[in-house]
């Protein structure tokens, strides 16, 4: 369609059309908007209680059972594992049979694993048992987000999501200091015991209080072999692979921190369990801190920007922690200080690399996520066991797998990802076809919105002539004659 002045885009933008009341999250009684958000946040959290409540407890698992602190660190790794399998076949699978029973068979899955660590006899058993775990827990908060897409929608849903990444955030700066006020009262087996009892307890939450969110005629059948070709064509975006490697780099060095802060910070820096839980947390507020000073920022300058700063200010910290784990300058202070800045630095990086992911393949937005998480977890995984394995003190192999991941985070986004991001992405098999279809409803969309604003120019032409045409008629004196003319 052709015409001689083509509206703005900004005229041709749709409004948003508006969210019906039963999918409004803001339109809920107060009660039942606590109800939800207690409810998905808990389910949201269990990820880290699962993984964080049990770090005050490395060293009495290398003490009791005779382990290394490679060998402890592997049920770390144990859980990574499980997390990231569980997310690239929860998903989909929810998908096809709805959100309650994978949710449950996962809840399930957590408890009768949980109760197998607390009797695990040795730290072999522990780590596969952990792999159980992580999928378990994987299977909540996948679920808990898709629960929030399937029952709200606008600036309710946004605001709800919001919320569940606050308690995500802020549960592993919680989850290791419940963890050494329990280690101070009970056995490290009694940790485990607490967590099947708070998965039992979401199981019946679960059972009560969350309706089936998929009906039956909105469910697609699950195919494992499309699932994986997706994924395929995904990996074939040279970017998205750059921004994989990054987010995953970046979790590394988190969990850099999760697997040795506990032995260096008790064995090396002598804090009892319930200190380190306290010292572990300002870590954990300050990479929360980075993600709330990059949400104020986001709006001011681009999500690539803010990414290459965090990453280049994680190296540059990182560097410096490395200087002061290796010295013992300033002692636990100096320790401290250049980590909160590469904790902070972190939290700048880890909400850019999805964003960036998310806005070149919106339409394959679930599979992008769950490939990103699963990679996060994974990439992690491999890094948790190593500072065992390095022949360092704790403190010192904390620093150089934390540096050396932003480092390396850094080189791949400079060398390898900032070139190709500014190419548009080769899109393929089921992501090409919906990203068509999208765009042809876009089009469509935008000659419906032309076509009702040309028609409503033409009725506003004819307003204003039957106006003129009114205003003539009343100027003429009642009762007066017309003057004489050829037309009379």
């Amino acid at each position: 369609m052709s015409t001689s002045a083509a509206p703005t885009p900004a005229t041709l933008r749709p409004a948003p059309a508006p969210v019906p009341r039963e999918r409004d999250f803001t339109a809920l009684p107060l009660r039942r908007r606590a109800a939800w958000v207690v409810l998905l946040g808990s389910l949201a959290a269990l990820g880290a209680f699962t993984i964080d409540l049990y770090l005050p407890a490395f060293p009495a698992l290398e003490s009791e059972l005779g382990a290394s602190a490679s060998q402890v660190q592997l049920t770390l790794t144990g859980t990574m594992v499980g997390v990231a399998l569980g997310m690239l076949l929860v998903g989909p699978l929810s998908d096809a049979v709805g959100r309650r029973r994978p949710l449950l068979v996962g809840l399930g899955v957590h408890v009768v694993a949980s109760l197998l660590c607390a009797l695990a006899p040795s730290i072999e058993v522990l780590s596969v048992l952990r792999v159980l775990q992580g999928l378990g827990t994987s299977a909540a908060s996948v679920i808990a987000l898709a629960v929030v897409r399937d029952k709200f929608e606008g600036r309710g849903a946004a605001r709800l999501q919001a919320r569940l990444m606050v308690i995500v955030g802020v549960s592993p700066l919680f989850a290791p200091s419940i963890g050494g006020v329990l280690l101070e009262l009970f056995h490290w087996r009694g940790l485990f015991v607490a967590l099947a009892v708070l998965s039992a307890s979401l199981a019946v939450a679960v059972g009560v209080l969350l309706p089936e969110t998929v009906p039956a005629r909105q469910r697609r059948r699950f195919r494992l072999v499309p699932a994986l070709r997706g994924y395929v064509g995904l990996l074939r975006d040279p970017a998205l692979i750059g921004l994989v490697l990054v987010a995953g780099m970046s979790m590394s060095a988190i969990f850099g921190y999760v697997a040795q802060s506990s032995f260096a910070f008790q064995q090396q820096y002598g804090l009892s369990a319930a200190a380190f839980g306290l010292v572990f947390a300002t870590g954990g507020g300050m990479l929360v801190l980075g993600t709330q000073v990059n949400g104020s920022l986001v709006h001011r300058f681009s999500s690539q920007g803010l990414l290459v700063t965090g990453l280049s200010a994680g190296a540059v910290s990182g560097l410096l922690l490395v200087a002061g784990a290796t010295t013992g300058a300033g002692g636990l202070l100096g320790l401290l200080v250049p980590l909160w800045l590469t904790m902070f630095s972190i939290g700048l990086v880890m909400p850019n690399s999805p964003v960036l992911a998310l806005e070149r393949h919106a339409t394959a937005a679930g599979a992008t996520a769950a490939l990103l998480g699963a990679s996060q977890h994974g990439v992690a995984a491999a890094a948790a066991p190593l500072g065992g394995s390095l022949p360092f003190a704790p403190a010192t192999s904390m620093a150089v797998i934390m540096s050396g991941a932003l480092l390396v985070a850094l080189v791949v986004y400079l060398v390898f990802t900032r070139r190709t991001l500014a190419r548009p992405p080769v899109l393929h098999g089921e992501e090409a076809r919906l990203a068509a279809a999208a765009e042809a409803e876009r089009v469509r969309q935008l000659e419906a919105e032309a076509a009702r604003l040309a028609a409503a120019g033409r009725n506003e032409e004819h307003g204003d002539e039957r106006r003129a045409a009114g205003k003539g008629a009343q100027a003429q004196p009642a009762g007066a004659a017309c003057s004489p003319c050829t037309d009379c």
